[in-house]
């Protein structure tokens, strides 16, 4: 069954309710980077798998959660509450119908997802197609794949830039890249991201980067 990577930093109040809806069989491993609020302690006593990543930002914690990770498949999602691990079910399923990366397209409750943030999702979206040609209604952080070939996609961005990137390679590599719509609600807690206008621009920057090393779409 799949291993499930959360990065974490400071989800005190998210993380029980996540790790209680985690499918059967699908093994959480918790990636803290850098809490403050007893994150990873919580979340080892609720018996998940804790990974520390001390170098900030969400690539880095993604890659420690994928370098730890066992399991034939392994699957990405935020540990913010805003997602139901039920759904990854959804998305792995998606895998055994041919795809080679599933993600799961965000349908948002309303006041869950920030209209800048929504904004920016989809121009990103729009330059991915135009680039190379990928359809994506969304960039969302609920996804799956297979490890091993995931690791050679080989990603290098440790930032926010890390979704699009394994897009970008995925895409390059030939992979078939599948997405499915998922329910999306309001985040418990403050986001350190995409929540604040300056964690957009932040992760705009981070994307843009590796937009443009994506020649155009013929």
């Amino acid at each position: 069954m799949p291993d499930v990577i959360l990065p974490v930093l400071d989800e005190a109040t998210a993380i029980p309710g996540v790790l209680a809806a985690m499918p059967p069989g699908y093994r959480p491993i918790v990636v803290d980077n850098g809490s403050t609020d007893g994150s990873a302690e919580i979340a080892a006593d609720l018996g998940a798998t804790v990974v520390g990543e001390p170098r900030r930002g969400f690539g880095a914690a993604c890659f420690a959660g994928l370098c730890a990770a066992r399991a034939e498949v392994v699957c990405f999602m935020d540990c913010d509450g805003s997602l139901d691990p039920a759904d990854l079910r959804a998305i792995v399923a998606l895998l055994d119908g041919g795809a080679d990366l599933a993600i799961g397209a965000r349908r948002a409750a309303r006041g869950a997802w920030p209209l800048h943030a929504r904004i920016a999702n989809r121009v990103l979206a729009i330059e991915l197609r135009r680039r190379t040609g990928v359809r994506l209604e969304d960039l969302g952080p609920m996804r799956a794949a297979r490890r091993r070939p995931l690791l050679a996609l080989d990603l290098e961005d440790r930032r926010s830039g890390w979704p699009l990137e394994m897009v970008v390679k995925a895409a390059a590599a030939g992979w078939t890249i599948a997405g499915t719509p998922v329910p999306y609600s309001e985040r418990k807690g403050r986001s350190k991201v995409t929540g604040t206008l300056r964690g957009t621009l932040q992760a705009i920057g981070d994307m843009g980067a590796i937009l443009r090393t994506v020649e155009k779409a013929a």
